[in-house]
């Protein structure tokens, strides 16, 4: 394919993806219009967001290994169909479970454009010349990660569209992706003698459901040390076991184990991980931060996340270039793991009266961070991988960062209830016990429901926007240690010449 025909196939698979990550992260701001509006309560606020992420994280290995057997062009097109399908149900919701059903159903979608769009890349273009390619889908995938937010509030606030549109926007940008790519995607197509590892498939997704369930309802509904604890985690790894035990036997696995033994698909797949957890937590806890210890509204706290939307549109596509012109790979990957650090550690040290100038620039960081490491753990492992596992290799990566950030942010959000409201029986003893309202929004803090910090007389005000703006800050220092780890793993990564040929 030529230039111009890249470019062109590129914006269907760019339309898809932009509109599949922005599903996710655009009812953040609207939850609790869609929860109030619909009659449910805080189970079903968790749930709206966890059950997209858990469908997406399972399937993920699934199309992958489809991809790797049928005509990948086909399948980004039922992806498509899938997710614009269960999208228009969501947006006509009319109650939590109708609305935590079909978002599965959009999740399933979901996970198939993101592990498809990358390796219909790797399809097109050879690895010495795909680094600035895999720019452009790094940087819209930071784009859409991170405004979800802001397109959220400013939908949910404009009285004559509503929460539902946060749901419908995408099926008009679905739609447009499939026409694109049915006029531009050419690729050809190998028969292969499809023999589909359906029992891997099941366990794997079932060990992925029940570990993000624990991690979800542990700390909420149970106690982190609890009976169910045990039967969660002690099923997931038997369910685990089960799954590493049927792919070393199965003729076709989902996950070929024989992956692993390449050291440097071991190094990336475990540094995206890792880099998951950071990237998702950014585009959660800023928000939060900007909105309840800083007294931001929805669209403004979008507004001042630009930072880290920049920083990761900026080094994914700048880095991307560079690594076409020059094919030297490494040496971005340890600058970002070395972003992630610095970032993470700087806004470790933030409060809630702290200069925007100085949390801009750690976001900045950590933005700038993520977006070298996010496309260019993918190039590395599809440079070393053969043909034949293109589609397993490429949708095992981009898996391990989806696990990293369902699992991070479920971790350090059960954290910060527990940080918050410490923080916030701190500063209410200070005030005294007669303080109005300093028992509610102790409640409210300790985690059963978000204040409205706006509504507080301004001495209460004032401590529980620094019990969040603290809380939040203690989590990018536990989350600190993790990107350190992914620096080291990146310096264990061993630097291969860029193959010329696709």
């Amino acid at each position: 394919m030529t230039h111009p025909e890249i470019m062109r196939a590129l914006s269907g698979l760019l339309l898809g993806m932009f509109a599949a990550i922005l599903s996710s992260t655009i009812v953040t701001t609207a939850l609790p219009r869609i929860i109030g509006d619909l009659g449910g309560g805080q189970s079903a606020y968790t749930w709206v967001v966890t059950a997209t992420l858990l469908a997406m994280t399972a399937s993920m290995p699934l199309w992958g290994k489809l991809a790797d057997l049928f005509s990948k062009k086909v399948l980004i097109q039922a992806a498509l169909g899938i997710y614009a399908a269960g999208s228009v149900v969501a947006g006509l919701s009319q109650s939590p479970a109708m609305l935590i059903a079909v978002r599965v159903v959009q999740g399933v979608g979901v996970g198939g454009l993101v592990g498809l769009s990358q390796i219909i890349l790797a399809a097109m273009i050879p690895p010495r010349e795909r680094g600035r390619y895999s720019g452009y889908l790094g940087a819209t995938f930071a784009l859409a990660t991170v405004s979800g937010p802001l397109v959220g509030g400013v939908i949910t606030d404009t009285p004559w569209l509503g929460w539902r549109w946060c749901f419908l926007i995408g099926v008009p940008v679905a739609l447009a992706a499939l026409v694109v790519l049915q006029r531009t995607l050419r690729l050809p197509v190998t028969r292969h003698a499809v023999r589909i590892d359906w029992a891997g498939a099941l366990l794997i997704s079932a060990a992925i459901s029940l570990l993000l369930i624990w991690v979800t309802l542990a700390g909420d509904r149970f106690p982190w040390l609890s009976w169910q604890t045990a039967a969660m985690t002690g099923g997931a790894v038997a369910l685990g076991a089960l799954f590493l035990l049927n792919e070393a036997r199965a003729s076709d696995p989902v996950i070929p184990l024989r992956l692993f033994r390449d050291r440097t698909i071991a190094l990336t797949s475990l540094a995206s991980l890792l880099v998951g957890v950071l990237m998702l937590s950014g585009t959660v806890f800023f928000s939060q931060f900007f909105q309840l210890a800083r007294g931001q509204s929805a669209t403004m706290a979008g507004i001042m996340t630009i930072p880290f939307i920049g920083g990761m549109f900026l080094s994914s596509t700048v880095s991307g270039q560079l690594i076409t012109r020059t094919g030297r790979w490494k040496h971005w990957l340890v600058i970002g793991g070395a972003f992630l650090t610095a970032g993470a550690v700087l806004l470790g040290t933030m409060r809630y009266d702290t200069p925007y100038g100085r949390i801009a620039l750690a976001m900045g960081l950590l933005g700038a961070g993520v977006g070298m490491l996010l496309q260019n753990l993918v190039l590395a492992t599809q440079n070393v991988v053969e043909a034949r596992d293109l589609g397993a290799a490429s949708s095992v990566v981009a898996f391990a960062r989806s696990l990293g950030g369902a699992v991070g942010v479920s971790v350090l959000g059960a954290v910060l209830a527990v940080r918050v409201g410490g923080y916030t029986r701190e500063g209410t003893a200070g005030l005294g016990p007669a303080a109005p309202g300093a028992g509610a929004a102790s409640g409210d803090a300790a985690g059963r429901g978000i204040p409205d910090v706006g509504a507080l007389p301004a001495p209460l005000r004032t401590v529980v926007e620094d019990a969040y703006g603290h809380g939040i800050a203690d989590l990018f220092l536990y989350a600190a240690p993790v990107a350190a780890l992914a620096l080291l793993i990146t310096l264990l990564v061993k630097e291969t010449a860029l193959r010329t040929r696709a």
